[in-house]
């Protein structure tokens, strides 16, 4: 890390930081859920899709609730409470066998692990000045992609010993992490916070149709995006492929992230976010489509290699949208309705995605995928004009007051 930088970001930043990376790093059990759940317990390939989407409802829940009590609670106990709940809840998982015991263990996962999300951004955005917000932003996925690739390559060996040191594992590092904030971090929400009127922020959302078609547009990427989590590893298992292989290919998403995405920010600096979106979602769809032909790990590799380039586009691009779309004063709640689409897509990627592989076919899942990247490929150029509209409408209002101020 850059000595230049370190000065610059406060050192709380850093702890927040430093939390992350461990927590991640130990990040096994979502890596390895579905394969758990289908070699260990004797799910079927639908139910262990349910189980998965039951944790994305959690999640939606958890990030909603949790938004909730980040600002009127504290970020500070609540992502304690998040992470605490969090690791005790691996546990409990680990150590259930009744069908009806994990069902309730992956929703009460969900919440809890999903929660900890918005009091962290709270945290950043109070510590860090907005002059350094975005660097510090992007420092901090790239900690986020540092962790998952760590993660997948060490539960590939942990899983060696057992599935249920995966659990443990990870919900020693979570605890770790939620220790690590509760000694060095210092509770960080303003004395005071502005109270604003909310009654028509949800009718105004509402009734924002190119947001709306946006967020929609979204759900589509994140169906297919997700299911590397969700099918990709039951795939790879049916190649007679092993927990380790898995582990080491899934890897080379969050390494290519990690080295290539401060490159591919710089080249698309000059770009047109709402042109780059739908390259973005084609790549995806193309690279999960060729996974129809994978059977071995060089191919799976590659097909990762070729989605991750997609992924890599498609972030910097969504997240430029999404602010330029967004009103000043409603920049919350547009960012709470698109991450719902993520967590949306957390519960219906593995239902749908278990759903079709059982009954049409691991080929029919993976060209499933490739529709779904034209669709939104083919929804965003169209929606492209619109968007860059509404961008460029969103802006003007932002700076009319200081334009009227300087006459």
């Amino acid at each position: 890390m850059p000595r230049s930088l370190q000065k610059r970001l406060p050192s709380q930043f850093w702890v927040v930081w430093t939390a992350t990376l461990i927590n991640r790093a130990g990040g096994f059990v979502g890596i390895f859920l579905t394969i758990y759940l289908t070699t260990e317990r004797g799910f079927s390939e639908s139910t262990a899709g349910f189980v998965l989407g039951l944790y994305g409802l959690g999640g939606a829940i958890g990030v909603t609730g949790a938004g909730h009590l980040t600002d009127r609670w504290g970020r500070r106990p609540t992502v304690l409470l998040a992470m605490g709940s969090a690791s005790v809840l691996m546990v409990v998982l680990g150590l259930a066998h009744s069908r009806p015991a994990i069902m309730a263990g992956a929703l009460a996962l969900g919440i809890a692990a999903e929660g900890a999300r918005p009091p962290l951004g709270a945290m950043i955005a109070d510590l860090v000045p907005a002059s350094d917000r975005g660097r510090a932003f992007s420092v901090y996925f790239w900690a986020i992609n540092l962790g998952f690739a760590t993660a997948a390559i060490l539960a590939g060996f942990a899983a060696g010993s057992g599935y249920l040191t995966l659990f443990l594992a990870d919900a020693a590092t979570t605890g770790a992490a939620a220790v690590l904030i509760a000694v060095r971090i210092r509770e960080t929400r303003p004395a005071t916070t502005a109270r604003t009127e909310q009654r028509s922020g949800l009718g105004t959302l509402g009734r924002d149709r190119v947001f709306l078609g946006f967020v929609v547009c979204n759900l589509l990427i994140a169906l297919l995006l997700l299911q590397h989590m969700a099918m990709l590893p039951i795939a790879m298992i049916d190649d007679g492929l092993s927990p380790r292989t898995f582990g080491v290919v899934i890897a080379l998403n969050g390494v290519l992230i990690v080295l290539g995405q401060p490159l591919a920010t710089r080249l698309l600096a000059t770009r047109r976010e709402a042109l780059v979106a739908p390259v973005a979602a084609v790549v995806m769809g193309v690279g999960f489509g060729l996974t129809a032909l994978a059977h071995t790990p060089v191919w799976y590799g590659a097909t990762v290699l070729l989605w991750t380039v997609g992924e890599m586009l498609n972030a910097p691009s969504n997240a430029a949208l999404l602010a330029g779309l967004s009103p000043v004063d409603m920049r919350g709640r547009y960012q709470g309705a698109y991450g719902l689409s993520w967590q949306a897509a957390s519960f219906l990627a593995p239902t749908l995605g278990g759903a079709v592989r059982e009954l049409a076919g691991n080929t029919a899942l993976w060209l499933g995928c490739l529709g779904l990247g034209l669709a939104a490929g083919a929804w965003s150029l169209l929606a492209a004009p619109a968007r860059e509209r509404r961008v460029a409408e969103v802006t003007a209002a932002a700076e009319a007051p200081v334009e009227l101020a300087k006459i």
